[in-house]
């Protein structure tokens, strides 16, 4: 995830996990298209019924400001909506930006420094008040404030003036890189060109927020809905929601979501055994229940590949995100390139997939950039080890960089059994370099000091496993954090793991920046991977797959490329 201010660095550590949390998968199951089309016996979708959602992690702060989502969120979509929004399609058709309460995902001007939005007519909120500019304006200006952070930074960092603003509770004045000429009509002026502006569009911050209704910190405990749904009851910060029908949202207005339940009841706190239990089963009301938030363990999935029934009702999703092996060239001996391209050489991504749960949970990675079109994925492998490594050249290059003899470094990683950042990656890892000569002591930190030494600006361990998932389907929120000089933080949070400052880099992402063309862009974004990925500064490991479980009754299954899981705006239960 995309961070630049200093405060908002020190969210994103966690953010990133909450993502993971969000998507995480195990393994086998049926194919994606089976699972996407919620198999052939779905009947067609009806309005009706109450669809349950089991989930671990409670929904908590339920204000558009506070929460960190791409794309509208879930659950949260169903009462935000915001200027732009995803497609709710399955796989790549998914991935793209579409209009939401705009008419169209936004006009830029010449050097995409100012982006203009209208309104589409007849917007209401669930009051029936009809939502204007202006409202879009307050519910931005508010996620400023600093009780209500959390939510995505980009607009503190492009908007001119947003990283002074600290809201309208202390300046009512407002922004004025945010004009709001008419009720229909809103411009954002920015300090730099963002041919992205029509993703950031898609996060919570810009759904509306009327001024007199605004309770600061306790808005959340009944935000007013321009979605199809409206908030009825929030117990425990989100432990328990209850969503009925908004009567004043309109599909005439919202082609994107169906809103096919009358009401929605999201319960959390639930053990992630528990819940998956209870979809397989699938009696009574969790016959009609979903999880936002909880996967199948390898185990689980292998029980239900013997079971048609129960395979049929798995959904397989892809999001952007990659698993790395991080090096720090301040750190001997990663200063040496030829030390880093004979680590390369040496993975074995089959011992290192399998210790992440198998082939159907982790799919083999070369590139940086996730294996998908809309990030501009381009094929590349600079130092081709084949499927179990190749010891022999890496033994070459460690001779070439004067270790003949071989070489003793350390690798950290995290003790929680993520299959991700885990022991047991991290010991797949080492027994690959062990061939090539490299002894590799394992240094195990629990979760919290494991991110921590990783971000760190200035303390940052010289080898160790990493992982990054973008804000959305581009480039630029994958590679501009990681990559880009201007974005290193020596006393906060620093993503830019190899503190790689080259102004041919940091001079590309300003002129693919400049693009509003997205497809032209991502094919930079994919060239500039493959130019980045020769200096091996990290080596991509795996990128994951999700695998989840839903209820008998649950229909019209979509899973996109943009989240990877089942977009509760689809479902049906009847």
């Amino acid at each position: 995830m995309r961070q630049s201010s200093r405060t908002s660095r020190r969210l994103a550590a966690a953010a990133v996990s909450l993502v993971v949390a969000a998507g995480a998968a195990a393994c086998a199951g049926p194919q994606d298209n089976d699972a996407k089309d919620g198999g052939a016996d779905q009947g067609k979708p009806k309005k009706g019924g109450t669809l349950s959602v089991l989930n671990t992690e409670p929904q908590s702060d339920f204000d558009p400001a506070r929460l960190y989502t791409s794309g509208g969120g879930n659950v949260p979509s169903l009462v935000f909506r915001t200027l732009t929004t995803r497609n709710r399609a399955d796989g790549a058709a998914g991935t793209k930006v579409v209009p939401d309460l705009a008419t169209d995902t936004g006009r830029p001007n010449a050097d995409a420094t100012e982006w203009t939005y209208t309104l589409k007519k007849g917007l209401k909120f669930e009051d029936g008040t009809p939502i204007t500019s202006a409202d879009i304006k307050y519910g931005i200006e508010r996620s400023f404030a600093a009780e209500l952070s959390g939510g995505a930074p980009y607009l503190r960092d492009w908007l001119i003036g947003g990283a002074d603003y600290e809201g309208p509770y202390k300046d009512p004045k407002g922004l004025d890189s945010i004009v709001t000429p008419d009720e229909r009509t809103i411009v954002f002026k920015l300090n730099k060109p963002e041919g992205d502006f029509p993703f950031v569009a898609t996060q919570t911050q810009f759904a509306p927020v009327p001024k007199k209704k605004d309770t600061g910190a306790k808005y959340e405990e009944h935000p007013v809905s321009s979605g199809p749904y409206r908030v009825v009851k929030n117990e425990g910060d989100g432990v328990h929601l209850t969503l009925e029908r908004n009567p004043h949202w309109s599909e005439e207005t919202d082609d994107q979501r169906h809103a096919y339940p009358d009401r929605i009841d999201v319960k959390a706190g639930l053990d992630a055994a528990v819940i998956n239990q209870r979809l397989s089963t699938s009696s009574g009301a969790d016959a009609a229940a979903i999880t936002t938030d909880t996967n199948l363990g390898p185990a689980e999935l292998a029980q239900i590949g013997g079971d048609k029934e129960l395979a049929a009702r798995v959904g397989t999703g892809h999001f952007g995100y990659t698993n790395y092996l991080a090096f720090n060239p301040k750190v001997k001996p990663f200063d040496n390139a030829k030390v880093r391209q004979a680590i390369a050489y040496a993975i074995n991504r089959t011992s290192v997939i399998n210790a992440a749960g198998g082939s159907a949970l982790a799919e083999p990675a070369t590139t940086f950039l996730p294996e998908q079109e809309a990030f501009g994925h381009t094929p590349y492998d600079h130092f081709p080890a084949g499927k179990t490594g190749n010891p022999a050249k890496a033994r070459e290059l460690l001779k070439e960089a004067g270790f003949d003899k071989g070489l003793t470094i350390s690798l950290t990683h995290s003790t929680v059994q993520n299959r991700e950042t885990s022991p047991e990656v991290a010991t797949a890892v080492q027994e690959a370099l062990k061939k090539a000569g490299i002894t590799v002591k394992l240094v195990g930190l629990e979760q919290n000091a494991f991110n921590e030494a990783r971000w760190s600006g200035k303390d940052s361990p010289g080898f160790y496993l990493s992982r990054w998932g973008a804000d959305w389907p581009s480039g630029g929120p994958f590679l501009a954090p990681i990559f880009d000089g201007r974005q290193i933080v020596e006393d906060g949070s620093n993503f830019n793991h190899a503190l790689l400052d080259d102004p041919e880099v940091n001079k590309e992402i300003d002129e693919i920046n400049k693009l509003t063309d997205l497809d032209a862009a991502a094919k930079r974004w994919g060239a500039l991977d493959a130019k980045i990925g020769e200096k091996a500064l990290d080596v991509p490991l795996f990128h994951p797959v999700y695998k989840r479980l839903y209820g008998k009754d649950v229909k019209n299954v979509v899973i996109s490329d943009w989240t990877g899981v089942l977009d509760i705006s689809q479902v049906a239960v009847k």
